[in-house]
């Protein structure tokens, strides 16, 4: 996959997760992992697959008379990709009231918000290491 953000349909993320968790997989797996929620038929599966393959969000190999797949992206890059999707088309690129948004929405526990109050601390000490070592008097 590029740098190019991902970006998944709602009937591919319904297949991935189900890659992810039985890769690797064929599609008649899928398709029965999925039918009691999704009633899918197998050629749904197949071509939903498939095209997946083609947009590089699945690996395909052939093996005898089977095709098996495996997940092309990893579920961090998926998540990214709908994260940026989010930020760009819900909030114009502004993060900060996407996370107001977010801190708004879900009850966010104490364990939750010290643990993101430790992940913008280690942010702001690994940019400004990368700051000082760029330029002297650590300007950018």
């Amino acid at each position: 996959m590029s740098d190019k953000p991902i970006e998944l349909t709602e009937a591919e993320w319904t297949i991935i997760k189900a890659v992810w968790d039985g890769q690797p997989c064929t599609a008649p797996a899928i398709q029965d992992k999925l039918f009691k929620r999704m009633e899918w038929t197998y050629s749904t599966v197949r071509t939903l697959m498939d095209r997946m393959v083609v947009k590089g969000l699945l690996a395909a190999e052939k093996k005898s008379n089977q095709t098996v797949y495996r997940a092309a992206v990893t579920r961090a890059q998926a998540q990214r990709g709908e994260l940026l999707y989010a930020l760009k088309h819900a909030f114009n690129g502004a993060l900060t009231p996407m996370v107001q948004c977010l801190l708004d929405t879900k009850g966010v526990s104490r364990d939750e918000l010290d643990e993101l109050k430790r992940l913008i601390s280690v942010h702001e000490q690994t940019r400004g290491a990368k700051r000082a070592g760029g330029k002297s008097g650590g300007k950018v």
